[in-house]
């Protein structure tokens, strides 16, 4: 078996360029070893697919070459993906903060890339596990797979990265990159929550709490946006985007009041005579239980806040609004939304995502060094890669 293209992997990323690709009159075979395609589209935005943003930028990403993502997300930007979309007639709305999802289900992207795929003559073939790729001479590719070998004069790694095993995520993508002598980063789960193990008995007791919070990295990054106490650790969006950002042994700092100074409106109340107790103060601008517990830890003593000494108030807006808190890890994996890091982008070219050193080999999606924010990013950067792909197969 012979076909222009093979394209491993019929995630976003895979279909998107196996559907362009065979637009441009290329034999296209698109391989994927689970029993259907699309399975991280289906489970994504709770369903419903956040399929791109309307504010894609390549700040809105992390790479070790921040610049690499600019070629690919201008050529194809979130514009034309949600033409795409509304050209098949697919209702979706916007939530917040730019971030697009379908009205009725994840579905009708996943229906809409089959269609696009099948309108070209794209091959998809399932349950078809992907062992190795090599070199068959000097210009064909041959993919080595447990149905059989297949030749290809193109081949290009759709596989995503190692989040979410439990839907099939694997390795293979970083192996066949290995083989061929490519430098793969360090590869770390991330848009994940965090577990914390230094007064766990204490954030335990937080579980269930919820609220508006300003998350920041030793990076400089910083997201404000809920974060949920876990049984575990920390969770919620703004936790999630600092994950991105985050390393082993750092500290995340949270400023529980984004939205005014602690110091200012403690002081303020004291001078003002306020008989309050301190916890109930903290409970008009903060959930009431986290309020209790939280002065309960650090400062018990404090009762009526008129009564409450200058220096215990300073060192409770201190931790208010830059409360400094030392991750054990992040859950991993199972949980993680994407994989940080990737191939090398050094490797590639930032135009065509083909390998410098092995001339026909494309690399795209989340198996590259590119990682993106929660909220359609990491969509959009699979629509743009795999276009940008197929332009050149």
């Amino acid at each position: 078996m012979s076909f222009d293209v093979v394209v491993i992997g019929a995630g976003a990323a895979g279909l998107m360029c196996a559907a362009e690709a065979a637009k441009r009159g290329r034999r296209v075979l698109l391989l994927e070893h689970n029993d259907r395609i699309g399975r991280k589209i289906l489970i994504s935005g709770g369903g419903r697919c956040n399929f791109t943003n309307l504010d894609v930028t390549p700040k809105n990403f992390v790479s070790a070459n921040p610049h690499f993502c600019k070629s690919a997300l201008s050529r194809y930007d979130s514009s034309r993906f949600v033409a795409l979309v509304e050209g098949h007639g697919i209702a979706y709305h916007e939530k917040k903060l730019g971030q697009l999802f379908c009205d009725k289900s994840a579905r009708d992207i996943v229906q809409m890339l089959e269609k696009e795929c099948a309108d070209n003559g794209v091959e998809i073939r399932l349950r078809c596990r992907v062992k190795g790729v090599d070199r068959s001479g000097t210009e064909k590719f041959l993919v080595d797979t447990d149905t059989g070998p297949i030749e290809a004069s193109s081949v290009v790694v759709a596989t995503g990265g190692l989040s979410i095993p439990q839907i099939g995520a694997t390795d293979v993508g970083y192996r066949i990159a290995r083989h061929f002598g490519l430098k793969v980063t360090k590869l770390v789960p991330a848009l994940d929550g965090f577990t914390i193990s230094e007064d766990h008995e204490f954030f335990s007791s937080l579980a269930g709490i919820s609220l508006d919070c300003e998350v920041s990295t030793q990076s400089g990054a910083s997201f404000r946006e809920n974060i949920l106490f876990t049984h575990a650790g920390l969770s919620g969006p703004a936790a999630l985007q600092g994950s991105l950002h985050w390393n082993q042994g750092e500290k995340l700092i949270l400023n529980l009041l984004p939205d005014c100074s602690a110091l200012e409106w403690l002081t303020g109340e004291k001078q003002a005579a306020s008989r309050k107790q301190v916890r109930n103060l903290l409970g008009e601008r903060l959930p009431a239980r986290f309020a209790e517990l939280f002065v309960l830890r650090y400062h018990p003593e404090l009762g009526e806040t008129c009564q409450a000494p200058d220096r215990a108030l300073r060192d409770l807006a201190s931790r208010l609004s830059r409360w400094e808190i030392s991750p054990s890890g992040t859950v991993g994996y199972n949980k993680a939304e994407v994989t940080r890091g990737g191939v090398d982008t050094d490797e590639l070219s930032s135009k065509t995502l083909e390998a410098r050193k092995v001339p026909g080999l494309y690399f795209i999606g989340e198996v590259v060094d590119v990682s993106g924010w929660l909220g359609g990013y990491n969509f959009q950067w699979a629509w743009a890669s795999g276009w940008a792909a197929a332009q050149a197969l």
